[in-house]
């Protein structure tokens, strides 16, 4: 059971056993007086104040969290960078000042052919992270870009700008990913991704891990769980000082969403998973989390935090070859039903007031795909949505936190896909550390029914360890699922090439994780033809 203290000794419990005037276990009058006291803190980082530093003096060098880009447009993309000399440490090594940032952007990696140049705001309210948003580019483009200060100049970035929206590209690869747990191993799959000729890479979630440090394990986190804004930093930057994971984002621009662990595990919307965790300290620290993960990754300014809220929902779109609506199953959803885990499919799962992505996003959704013109319209999310039976054939159980936890929703989903026939959807998925591919049935209980679309499980990149072993609980789950066409229990990543014609996924598996340096292996490949819903092995490719 859940509940959130009302902070005088009290508590609501969840969503579920109060009455309608509380909102996600608080009494709304509350709730809108601690929304309204949080979202007053005052955010600086657009509306600098004071004079800037041109030149700084730094104790080592400025660039170590390397450079990144993202969100790619026909005509810009945005590049990212962080001043951190010392980037372990609070405040990183930088002095609470504003200081200028020189950038360049240019045809080639010699830079002899530069095509834009500015100078950006580093802001200490920002942890001195810099997001430029260039614009004025040529569509279907690799660039290259890199930044100065101090006297130092960062490693040079590579990234790419879309294809013309009204364009057909014969051809986008692309490789997704998510659940990259540090502690659990070395992120083995990224060398072998920069080795591919990809387009973009997608991060469906679980980019960085909350918990406090485990004896142990192969690695290990810097301090205790996180609470505060250092703590996140401090932990983002960890991560990112990985060398495979830094140099990927440096070669390809990224799209990212979010899960759970960026900020706390499993919550959902303004339910915490632990018991008495105050309103004020809730919101604070899920203040404090979105604004870490904004100062960290290639995002635009639309997705700028106000508060403990970020609109982080998008889309993107490669030309009139593929619709990506990028998703955020964590933040509008309602308090998983039935007391969360594993459960049967009654009761709160077919609640039609439950949703998994909010009114507002949901809508936006519906709206983009009726509107879209591309002939594969992509949901990049965090959640299976195939309603998978993980208990026993006469004892059926669902995992409360994915889809089937949200039944209607669901349901409604995959029925307007059907009803208003939108082409090829395809359901890009992280969380679960497993790979599947699932076929999208309009009535899951129905063998006979319509397929709607398919579902791309990627596992995760360390998340659980090795990997590899037999799981009864899946193995069954394979036999009594019939829409389930493939699962694999190893570590890694998706790599998939998408043209007009056919979408192929291939599998891409690392061995071992706990050391670093392993091989990769495709460990299967599955075919999705345009036009016929749901996917097929493909025994030739490798």
């Amino acid at each position: 059971m859940r509940s959130i203290e009302n902070g005088q000794g009290g508590r609501y419990g969840p969503q579920r056993d109060v009455a309608s005037r509380r909102t996600y276990g608080i009494e709304r009058r509350r709730f809108l007086e601690y929304m309204a006291a949080v979202s007053a803190i005052p955010w600086w980082g657009l509306r600098a104040v004071g004079q800037p530093v041109p030149s700084p003096r730094f104790s080592d060098f400025p660039f170590q969290l390397g450079v990144a880009s993202g969100d790619p447009e026909p005509h810009g993309v945005v590049i990212w960078t962080r001043l951190a000399p010392r980037p372990l440490e609070a405040g990183s090594g930088v002095p609470a000042e504003l200081i200028e940032v020189r950038w360049e952007m240019a045809e080639d990696e010699q830079f002899s052919n530069v095509v834009q140049t500015g100078t950006a705001l580093a802001t200490p309210q920002l942890g001195h992270s810099v997001h430029v948003e260039v614009d004025g580019l040529q569509p279907d483009r690799w660039y290259f870009y890199r930044f100065h200060c101090g006297g130092e100049t960062s490693p040079v970035g590579r990234t790419r700008t879309a294809p013309p929206s009204d364009a057909l590209p014969s051809l986008l690869r692309f490789a997704f990913t998510s659940c990259q747990h540090y502690e659990y191993g070395y992120f083995n799959g990224y060398p072998h991704m920069q080795r591919e000729d990809l387009d973009l890479v997608i991060h469906l979630g679980d980019y960085i891990y909350e918990y406090g440090a485990t004896k142990n394990r192969p690695r290990s986190h810097i301090g205790g769980e996180i609470q505060s804004l250092d703590d996140y930093r401090t932990r983002y930057s960890q991560y990112r000082m990985d060398a495979g994971l830094q140099e990927t984002h440096r070669l390809f621009p990224w799209i990212v969403t979010w899960d759970d662990h960026e900020f706390d595990n499993n919550y959902a919307n303004l339910v915490s998973e632990e018991q008495g965790v105050s309103p004020e300290s809730f919101l604070q620290r899920r203040m404090d989390a979105y604004q870490a993960y904004y100062e960290f990754m290639p995002l635009r300014r639309r997705s700028f935090p106000h508060g403990p809220d970020m609109k982080l929902y998008r889309g993107s779109r490669f030309g009139r070859l593929a619709d990506f609506s990028v998703l955020d199953t964590r933040q509008y959803r309602t308090d998983q039903p039935n007391g969360d885990h594993q459960k049967p499919m009654t009761g709160k799962v077919f609640d039609p007031q439950a949703t998994m992505l909010g009114p507002r996003q949901e809508k936006w959704l519906m709206s983009r795909l009726a509107r879209s013109t591309a002939i594969w319209n992509v949901l990049a999310q965090q959640v299976m949505m195939a309603p998978l039976n993980r208990g026993q054939p006469d004892e059926p159980r669902y995992s409360m936190d994915q889809w089937p936890g949200y039944e209607i929703s669901r349901r409604r989903l995959l029925r307007y896909l059907h009803d208003r026939r939108v082409p090829n959807p395809v359901v890009l998925t992280g969380d679960i550390h497993l790979n599947w591919v699932n076929d999208l049935q309009l009535d899951f209980q129905d063998p006979a029914s319509p397929v709607v679309g398919t579902e791309l499980v990627g596992t995760s990149m360390t998340s659980g360890g090795n990997g590899g072993n037999v799981i009864e609980e899946y193995e069954r789950a394979v036999r009594q699922n019939p829409f389930v066409r493939f699962y694999n229990s190893n570590r890694g990543y998706v790599s998939c090439e998408v043209t007009p014609q056919r979408w192929s996924t291939h599998f891409r598996i690392t061995p071992f994780v706990d050391r670093p340096g392993s091989d990769v292996v495709t460990k299967a490949t599955f075919v999705i033809e345009a036009g016929r819903p749901g996917a097929q092995p493909d025994t030739v490719a490798g």
